[in-house]
Protein backbone atom coordinates (compact mmCIF):
# COMPACT_ATOMS: atom_id res chain seq x y z
CA UNK A 1 0.00 0.00 0.00
CA UNK A 2 1.40 3.37 -0.99
CA UNK A 3 1.85 6.26 1.43
CA UNK A 4 -0.72 8.43 -0.43
CA UNK A 5 -3.45 5.81 -0.14
CA UNK A 6 -2.64 5.31 3.56
CA UNK A 7 -2.93 9.04 4.16
CA UNK A 8 -6.35 9.16 2.46
CA UNK A 9 -7.61 6.28 4.60
CA UNK A 10 -6.39 7.96 7.80
CA UNK A 11 -8.12 11.24 6.89
CA UNK A 12 -11.41 9.40 6.17
CA UNK A 13 -11.11 7.50 9.51
CA UNK A 14 -10.58 10.77 11.42
CA UNK A 15 -13.62 12.36 9.75
CA UNK A 16 -15.82 9.33 10.54
CA UNK A 17 -14.58 9.28 14.14
CA UNK A 18 -15.39 12.97 14.54
CA UNK A 19 -18.91 12.48 13.15
CA UNK A 20 -19.54 9.55 15.48
CA UNK A 21 -18.22 11.47 18.52
CA UNK A 22 -20.40 14.45 17.65
CA UNK A 23 -23.48 12.26 17.70
CA UNK A 24 -22.87 11.27 21.32
CA UNK A 25 -24.42 13.20 24.14
CA UNK A 26 -22.50 15.25 26.58
CA UNK A 27 -22.68 12.60 29.28
CA UNK A 28 -21.38 9.97 26.91
CA UNK A 29 -18.53 12.29 25.87
CA UNK A 30 -17.59 12.86 29.48
CA UNK A 31 -17.48 9.12 30.09
CA UNK A 32 -15.26 8.62 27.06
CA UNK A 33 -12.92 11.42 28.14
CA UNK A 34 -12.76 9.97 31.66
CA UNK A 35 -11.92 6.51 30.34
CA UNK A 36 -9.28 7.95 28.00
CA UNK A 37 -7.65 9.88 30.81
CA UNK A 38 -7.67 6.85 33.07
CA UNK A 39 -6.01 4.82 30.36
CA UNK A 40 -3.26 7.31 29.60
CA UNK A 41 -2.66 8.76 33.09
CA UNK A 42 0.00 6.14 34.02
CA UNK A 43 1.89 7.09 30.91
CA UNK A 44 1.45 10.77 31.71
CA UNK A 45 2.82 10.22 35.21
CA UNK A 46 5.71 8.22 33.82
CA UNK A 47 6.38 10.97 31.33
CA UNK A 48 6.43 13.58 34.09
CA UNK A 49 8.83 11.49 36.12
CA UNK A 50 11.06 11.03 33.10
CA UNK A 51 10.92 14.75 32.44
CA UNK A 52 11.90 15.44 36.05
CA UNK A 53 14.75 12.96 35.78
CA UNK A 54 15.87 14.53 32.53
CA UNK A 55 15.72 17.91 34.24
CA UNK A 56 17.83 16.61 37.10
CA UNK A 57 20.27 15.15 34.59
CA UNK A 58 20.38 18.53 32.87
CA UNK A 59 21.20 20.18 36.16
CA UNK A 60 23.86 17.55 36.73
CA UNK A 61 25.35 18.19 33.29
CA UNK A 62 25.35 21.91 34.01
CA UNK A 63 27.24 21.21 37.22
CA UNK A 64 29.80 19.23 35.25
CA UNK A 65 30.25 22.18 32.89
CA UNK A 66 30.72 24.43 35.87
CA UNK A 67 33.30 22.05 37.30
CA UNK A 68 35.14 21.98 34.00
CA UNK A 69 35.20 25.79 33.87
CA UNK A 70 36.41 25.86 37.47
CA UNK A 71 39.14 23.36 36.62
CA UNK A 72 40.31 25.48 33.69
CA UNK A 73 40.34 28.58 35.87
CA UNK A 74 42.36 26.84 38.57
CA UNK A 75 44.86 25.56 36.02
CA UNK A 76 45.27 29.10 34.67
CA UNK A 77 45.78 30.50 38.16
CA UNK A 78 48.29 27.74 38.90
CA UNK A 79 50.32 28.66 35.82
CA UNK A 80 50.13 32.31 36.83
CA UNK A 81 51.40 31.48 40.32
CA UNK A 82 54.28 29.45 38.90
CA UNK A 83 55.23 32.33 36.61
CA UNK A 84 55.02 34.77 39.52
CA UNK A 85 57.20 32.43 41.57
CA UNK A 86 59.83 32.43 38.82
CA UNK A 87 59.71 36.23 38.66
CA UNK A 88 60.03 36.50 42.43
CA UNK A 89 62.97 34.12 42.41
CA UNK A 90 64.69 36.22 39.71
CA UNK A 91 63.91 39.38 41.64
CA UNK A 92 65.38 37.89 44.79
CA UNK A 93 68.60 37.04 42.94
CA UNK A 94 68.65 40.50 41.35
CA UNK A 95 68.09 42.15 44.73
CA UNK A 96 71.03 40.22 46.12
CA UNK A 97 73.20 41.48 43.27
CA UNK A 98 72.02 45.04 43.81
CA UNK A 99 72.67 44.83 47.55
CA UNK A 100 76.17 43.55 46.82
CA UNK A 101 76.75 46.34 44.30
CA UNK A 102 75.59 48.98 46.77
CA UNK A 103 77.79 47.50 49.48
CA UNK A 104 80.75 47.51 47.08
CA UNK A 105 80.05 51.14 46.20
CA UNK A 106 80.06 52.08 49.88
CA UNK A 107 83.39 50.32 50.37
CA UNK A 108 84.95 51.55 47.13
CA UNK A 109 87.88 53.94 47.50
CA UNK A 110 87.85 54.93 43.84
CA UNK A 111 86.17 57.53 41.66
CA UNK A 112 85.81 57.59 37.89
CA UNK A 113 87.84 60.15 35.97
CA UNK A 114 86.67 60.68 32.35
CA UNK A 115 89.44 60.57 29.78
CA UNK A 116 89.84 60.50 26.01
CA UNK A 117 92.22 58.51 23.84
CA UNK A 118 94.33 61.02 21.89
CA UNK A 119 96.73 58.69 20.07
CA UNK A 120 97.63 55.07 19.41
CA UNK A 121 100.97 53.43 18.92
CA UNK A 122 100.81 52.40 15.27
CA UNK A 123 103.67 49.92 15.60
CA UNK A 124 101.91 48.01 18.38
CA UNK A 125 98.27 48.79 17.61
CA UNK A 126 96.91 46.36 20.15
CA UNK A 127 99.39 47.30 22.90
CA UNK A 128 99.12 50.90 24.08
CA UNK A 129 97.14 54.10 23.73
CA UNK A 130 97.65 57.61 25.10
CA UNK A 131 94.97 59.44 27.10
CA UNK A 132 94.60 63.14 27.90
CA UNK A 133 94.90 62.76 31.67
CA UNK A 134 97.99 62.72 33.88
CA UNK A 135 99.22 63.09 37.44
CA UNK A 136 97.81 66.63 37.59
CA UNK A 137 94.38 64.95 37.38
CA UNK A 138 95.24 62.35 40.01
CA UNK A 139 96.31 59.60 37.61
CA UNK A 140 99.01 57.21 38.82
CA UNK A 141 100.67 54.12 37.31
CA UNK A 142 98.78 50.82 37.52
CA UNK A 143 95.30 52.33 37.69
CA UNK A 144 92.36 50.63 35.99
CA UNK A 145 91.07 52.03 32.71
CA UNK A 146 87.62 50.92 31.52
CA UNK A 147 84.41 51.86 29.72
CA UNK A 148 80.78 51.21 30.52
CA UNK A 149 81.14 47.99 28.52
CA UNK A 150 84.22 46.48 30.12
CA UNK A 151 87.93 46.62 30.91
CA UNK A 152 90.36 48.48 28.60
CA UNK A 153 93.69 48.20 30.41
CA UNK A 154 95.84 49.94 33.01
CA UNK A 155 97.97 53.06 33.18
CA UNK A 156 101.75 52.72 32.93
CA UNK A 157 103.81 55.87 32.23
CA UNK A 158 102.14 58.98 33.65
CA UNK A 159 103.04 62.55 32.69
CA UNK A 160 101.55 65.85 33.82
CA UNK A 161 98.55 65.85 31.45
CA UNK A 162 99.00 62.58 29.56
CA UNK A 163 99.27 58.90 30.36
CA UNK A 164 100.10 55.70 28.52
CA UNK A 165 97.54 52.89 28.88
CA UNK A 166 98.61 49.28 28.38
CA UNK A 167 95.68 47.48 26.74
CA UNK A 168 94.47 44.12 28.00
CA UNK A 169 95.08 42.75 24.50
CA UNK A 170 98.84 43.13 25.05
CA UNK A 171 100.64 39.92 25.97
CA UNK A 172 102.40 41.65 28.86
CA UNK A 173 99.12 42.73 30.50
CA UNK A 174 98.13 39.93 32.87
CA UNK A 175 94.65 39.88 34.38
CA UNK A 176 93.38 37.42 36.99
CA UNK A 177 90.02 36.24 35.68
CA UNK A 178 87.13 33.90 36.39
CA UNK A 179 84.50 32.40 34.12
CA UNK A 180 80.82 32.91 34.88
CA UNK A 181 78.85 29.75 35.60
CA UNK A 182 81.94 27.76 36.56
CA UNK A 183 84.66 27.51 39.19
CA UNK A 184 87.34 28.15 36.58
CA UNK A 185 90.01 30.79 37.21
CA UNK A 186 92.98 31.70 35.10
CA UNK A 187 95.26 34.45 33.80
CA UNK A 188 94.06 36.49 30.83
CA UNK A 189 96.51 38.15 28.45
CA UNK A 190 96.85 39.26 24.86
CA UNK A 191 98.48 37.17 22.18
CA UNK A 192 100.54 37.77 19.08
CA UNK A 193 100.69 36.04 15.73
CA UNK A 194 103.82 34.34 14.43
CA UNK A 195 104.88 37.64 12.81
CA UNK A 196 104.78 39.40 16.18
CA UNK A 197 101.65 41.36 15.33
CA UNK A 198 99.00 41.68 18.02
CA UNK A 199 95.49 40.33 17.54
CA UNK A 200 92.18 41.39 19.03
CA UNK A 201 91.68 38.01 20.70
CA UNK A 202 93.03 37.16 24.15
CA UNK A 203 93.98 33.89 25.79
CA UNK A 204 92.87 32.66 29.19
CA UNK A 205 95.48 30.22 30.51
CA UNK A 206 95.94 27.95 33.55
CA UNK A 207 92.39 26.60 33.46
CA UNK A 208 91.70 22.99 34.39
CA UNK A 209 91.94 20.51 31.52
CA UNK A 210 88.35 19.42 32.21
CA UNK A 211 86.92 22.95 32.19
CA UNK A 212 85.10 22.34 28.87
CA UNK A 213 84.08 25.99 28.58
CA UNK A 214 81.45 26.83 26.00
CA UNK A 215 81.38 29.72 23.49
CA UNK A 216 79.53 32.72 24.91
CA UNK A 217 80.46 32.23 28.56
CA UNK A 218 81.43 35.54 30.17
CA UNK A 219 84.81 36.27 31.70
CA UNK A 220 85.29 38.77 34.56
CA UNK A 221 88.18 40.15 36.58
CA UNK A 222 88.98 38.09 39.65
CA UNK A 223 90.38 40.96 41.72
CA UNK A 224 93.14 39.29 43.73
CA UNK A 225 95.09 41.27 46.30
CA UNK A 226 96.65 44.48 45.06
CA UNK A 227 100.40 44.48 44.72
CA UNK A 228 100.66 41.45 42.42
CA UNK A 229 101.12 41.80 38.67
CA UNK A 230 97.52 40.68 38.09
CA UNK A 231 95.85 42.30 41.08
CA UNK A 232 95.55 45.94 40.09
CA UNK A 233 92.01 45.47 38.78
CA UNK A 234 88.89 45.39 41.00
CA UNK A 235 86.79 42.24 40.78
CA UNK A 236 83.73 41.88 38.61
CA UNK A 237 84.75 43.96 35.58
CA UNK A 238 83.61 42.39 32.31
CA UNK A 239 86.56 41.21 30.21
CA UNK A 240 84.98 39.37 27.29
CA UNK A 241 83.33 36.15 26.16
CA UNK A 242 84.75 32.70 25.52
CA UNK A 243 85.23 31.96 21.84
CA UNK A 244 86.75 28.48 22.08
CA UNK A 245 88.40 26.09 24.55
CA UNK A 246 91.10 23.43 24.27
CA UNK A 247 92.64 21.08 26.77
CA UNK A 248 96.45 21.05 26.80
CA UNK A 249 98.84 18.57 28.42
CA UNK A 250 99.14 20.59 31.64
CA UNK A 251 96.13 22.92 31.65
CA UNK A 252 93.22 24.26 29.64
CA UNK A 253 93.19 27.35 27.47
CA UNK A 254 90.29 29.50 26.27
CA UNK A 255 90.34 32.08 23.51
CA UNK A 256 88.43 35.18 24.62
CA UNK A 257 86.86 37.94 22.55
CA UNK A 258 87.28 41.31 24.34
CA UNK A 259 84.14 43.02 25.62
CA UNK A 260 85.45 46.41 24.41
CA UNK A 261 86.37 47.02 20.77
CA UNK A 262 89.89 48.26 21.49
CA UNK A 263 90.44 49.40 17.91
CA UNK A 264 87.65 51.99 17.98
CA UNK A 265 87.17 52.96 21.63
CA UNK A 266 87.71 56.70 22.27
CA UNK A 267 86.19 57.65 25.63
CA UNK A 268 87.29 55.83 28.78
CA UNK A 269 87.38 56.21 32.56
CA UNK A 270 90.28 55.91 34.96
CA UNK A 271 89.71 54.65 38.49
CA UNK A 272 91.55 57.23 40.53
CA UNK A 273 91.99 58.56 44.07
CA UNK A 274 89.95 58.14 47.23
CA UNK A 275 86.35 59.34 47.36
Amino acid sequence: MSMSRLNVILVIAVIIGAVILSSFGSSTMQKLQSGFLSAVSPFLRTGSAVQRQLGAMGEGLKTLDQLEDENKRLKTENKELRAANEILRDLEAENSKLRSALDYRKRSIFKLLPARIISRDASTWWSTVKINRGFEDGVEPDQTVLTDVGLVGKTTTVAKNESIVLLISDESCKVAANVEGSNERGILSGQRTGEGVGTSEMQLNFLSKKANLQPGQKVFTEGVSKGTSTGVFPSGIFLGTVKSFQARPLDGQAIVEPAVDLSTVEDVFVLVGAK
